[in-house]
């Protein structure tokens, strides 16, 4: 009778996850529950006997260093008045807490919730408003000086449409050799088809892309993932990225026309302009390109990018339902951007008055 062969079980991730807690946090006994959002992080609530925090577990390969550039970030927005989350320091006074299989940042719990379905008119002012705060907040910031938005010199000097044409015909080959195709399967079909059709408008949107837009240190994800609100007031700002040369036009536009208010809210224009003037009083340092032309920019954003349903038949998402429905609603954004765009910039230009 052959001899059993020993076999080691491997580590459980909650187990390590939690040991390091305790010997870099002083964290003794937190009972961790997953929780079902984050694409590039696992994230944790913890509890314990002094209240509840939040845990961010790295993936494998996550570039530590500009981490804690964007935990900085965060805690010099939350100088300037920003609500923003507080990383919890280490022993050692780090950021974040490593072993040879881990690496995680322990944050205050903050309050509020996500919105999923878009933003009332209060959390619109509020979302405008905070992000003018924070663009004024990082007007000087010195990783952008004599910078330029990389997104926009690579819209102006390559072929965008032609790269994104290529990878949707990839994606569309690929559900062709599906031998049963799924509900998903058609829909991304039509979608695909639709977007291939929409890429050639593209190099007419960046032609017609205004001169002067303003490039300084952003926040960098700006969007309604991540922020936080208790009734109508804005309570958290998420999840910063390093700092970056980037235009304000693509932050700003990106949440004023955020695909879920675009898609759900029937004044979406509207409802975009109220935006952008919340940002327009508390930030001094914006030009009338920079509010004019957000709209274009976050349009040409959202038709050259295909995430969501690229990652469903490439390289799967740790909640990849998650990201195709996201796919879907900013297809549909993006349609209703573009079949309206120059009613969407007239009205950006009426609210910004005579310059």
């Amino acid at each position: 009778m052959p001899t059993p062969t020993a076999h080691t079980a491997a580590p459980d991730p909650a187990t390590e996850l939690g040991a390091l807690l305790e010997t870099a946090y002083d964290l003794d006994g937190v009972r961790l529950t997953r929780l079902p959002a984050g694409q590039n992080t696992i994230n944790y609530r913890a509890d314990d006997a002094g209240g509840v925090l939040f845990v961010k577990h790295y993936l494998p390969g996550t570039d530590l260093a500009a981490e804690r550039e964007a935990i900085g970030q965060s805690r010099l927005a939350g100088e300037h008045g920003v609500p923003v989350a507080v990383p919890r320091p280490t022993r050692t006074g780090g950021t974040i807490a490593t072993t040879d299989q881990l690496a995680v940042s322990v944050w205050e719990w903050m309050p509020g919730r996500t919105v999923e379905d878009g933003l009332t008119p209060g959390q619109q002012e509020a979302a405008g408003r905070t992000l003018g705060l924070l663009h004024t907040a990082f007007a000087d910031h010195p990783a952008a000086a004599g910078g330029e938005s990389r997104r926009l010199a690579k819209w102006r000097t390559t072929d965008p449409a032609a790269k994104a044409t290529a990878t949707v015909d990839q994606l569309l080959d690929s559900i062709a050799d599906r031998p049963t195709p799924d509900s998903f399967d058609t829909e991304a079909v039509r979608t695909l088809t639709e977007r291939r059709a929409a890429l050639g408008h593209l190099p007419g949107l960046i032609a017609g892309l205004p001169d002067g837009m303003t490039t300084q240190v952003l926040h960098g994800d700006y969007s309604a993932v991540n922020l936080h609100f208790d009734g109508d007031t804005l309570t958290g700002v998420l999840d910063f990225l390093p700092p970056a040369p980037e235009l304000i036009a693509y932050e700003l536009g990106r949440i004023a026309f955020d695909p879920r208010t675009v898609v759900h809210d029937p004044d979406w224009i509207g409802a975009g302009v109220r935006l952008v003037d919340a940002y327009r009083r508390a930030n001094p340092h914006h030009t009338a390109a920079d509010t004019t032309g957000c709209a274009r920019i976050a349009l040409i954003q959202l038709t050259t990018s295909l995430y969501g349903v690229k990652d469903h038949y490439l390289k799967p998402g740790l909640l990849q339902d998650d990201l195709d429905a996201f796919w879907l609603l900013r297809h549909e954004a993006a349609t209703r951007l573009l079949d309206q765009l120059p009613d969407v910039e007239q009205a950006l230009a009426e609210a910004a008055g005579p310059q």
